[in-house]
């Protein structure tokens, strides 16, 4: 008896969190504040990905210009998640679930669906990277590929993770350990990058001219635009919704910031390919095997979100799926794919996702903060006027930047006149949609209900 207990002390013991689902987080639930989320947010702004965006923007524009699209980019997008993260703060409720408020509980399923299907595309991507990253290192060390072990391995730590639930991560992982070591080595990747370069040389360095500047600008604000149907998940968990938003922006913008810049200095530096297998090398062979496992092993947290997100957003669907069996299933189906699959480039997978979401939130954001409008979200069906809105700005964006469906069909490109397009998608998308549901939803019976949130 007194062996079994002795084990038992070494063990460690996993703690059972709430699966709040898509219900309102109690307010004492409610336990972060200002620097668990610009942790948690600036975390979520490091990694190979986030670098590999910025060589996208090499060599259509110059550095500079890329630098300040990077910056500009990251500034934009992150207003937005701030502003939404606000909401989720206040209600306690997901960000799938608040989309009842304009679309209705069963016009929110549309947006669920891409939602996922954009998580799942995000968690793969992360399997890959991290995949191919650690064979690389694996080859140097026993000189043949483990790619499918390697990727297992990384997948499963991941699936640990999202059965342990935010608080856990963050507290416990995130801010004990984690995050300082990936930004100390993103420092020491930043100090290498500048001594093997002449930076000098590379900031003159003209760009060919093929990727306008505002077009750079809807590339970064992909990145944390494709957060936004993510950040009331966590941001819901804010003791302070306002200071959990400065926490969120200030957070992303600066890791988001450097790292993409760290990403275009790469690409213009050494001349790497837009794909994984080059990338990871080339950062190896500059900053040692050592730095590139550091970045690796924090990839697992963007992949961990994704995961965890998208069971959340699944039971916006089915409330009564469970969600640790969802974390496994949908981790294990990542898993396949990565091993399936070969993804060399996923530049239209960002634009694409910009162009819906964009909008979508510009329709959100103006329900509840132009509006007024402070009610739960809706039981009803479908609200008609927020598709509407959301349209609009769709159109907006496709006919502001042509170049996303131009890479499906090379005739929406040319039909499309130059003049409408100086400023990029973003902005004008965001703007219409804002605009157009502010005048549907004023003339809406209902609307201006400024009923405190529960």
């Amino acid at each position: 008896m007194g062996i079994a207990k002795t084990i038992r002390n070494f063990i460690p013991r996993i703690k059972t969190v709430p699966e709040w689902g898509i219900e309102s987080v109690p307010p004492q639930a409610r336990v972060f504040g200002f620097a668990d989320f610009a942790v948690l947010w600036g975390n979520l702004g490091i990694g190979l990905l986030v670098m590999l965006a910025g060589t996208f923007l090499i060599p259509g524009m110059s550095l500079r210009g890329a630098l300040l699209a990077i910056v500009v980019g990251n500034a934009l997008g992150c207003a937005l998640l701030a502003l939404v993260g606000k909401i989720g703060g206040d209600t306690g409720l997901p960000t799938m679930v608040l989309l009842r408020s304009v679309l209705g509980a069963r016009g929110s399923y549309l947006p669920t669906a891409l939602n996922v299907l954009q998580l799942l595309g995000w968690a793969v991507f992360e399997f890959i990277m991290m995949g191919v990253a650690a064979d690389a290192i694996g080859k140097t060390l026993f000189g043949h590929s483990l790619y499918p072990l390697w990727t297992s391995v990384f997948a499963l730590f991941v699936i640990a993770l999202g059965l342990g639930g935010p608080i856990g991560v963050v507290r416990q992982w995130l801010e004990k350990f984690a995050v300082w070591v990936a930004v100390g080595t993103g420092l020491w990747l930043t100090y290498k990058l500048l001594v093997t370069y002449d930076f000098a040389t590379l900031w003159n360095k003209p760009g060919d001219g093929s990727l306008p500047f505002w077009v750079g600008v809807d590339l970064v604000i992909a990145l944390p635009i494709s957060w936004l149907p993510l950040v009331a998940d966590y941001n819901r968990f804010a003791k302070r919704p306002r200071r959990a938003s400065l926490g969120t922006a200030l957070g992303f913008f600066t890791t988001g910031t450097w790292f993409v810049a760290l990403g275009a200095i790469l690409m213009l530096g050494a001349n790497v390919k837009q794909e994984p297998k080059d990338f990871t090398s080339t950062i190896a062979l500059i900053a040692g095997w050592v730095a590139l496992l550091i970045l690796l092993a924090d990839e697992t947290h963007n992949a961990w979100a994704d995961l965890y997100s998208t069971s959340v957003s699944i039971q916006n669907a089915f409330p009564k799926a469970r969600q640790r069996a969802l974390i496994v299933a949908l981790g294990a189906l990542c898993l396949m794919l990565a091993l399936l699959i070969d993804v060399t480039q996923y530049q239209n997978f960002l634009y694409l996702i910009g162009s819906f979401f964009v909008p979508l939130f510009g329709v959100l954001v103006s329900d509840y903060f132009l509006l007024g409008r402070r009610e739960r979200p809706s039981a009803c069906g479908i609200r008609w006027g927020g598709f509407v809105a959301w349209f609009l700005g769709l159109v907006a964006y496709h006919v502001a930047n042509p170049s996303t469906l131009g890479a499906f069909s090379p005739a929406w490109q040319k039909l499309v006149p130059s003049p409408l397009t100086v400023i990029g998608g973003s902005i004008p998308s965001f703007v219409v949609s804002l605009a157009a549901y502010a005048i549907i939803g004023a003339s809406t019976s209902g609307v201006g209900n400024r009923r405190k949130p529960a």
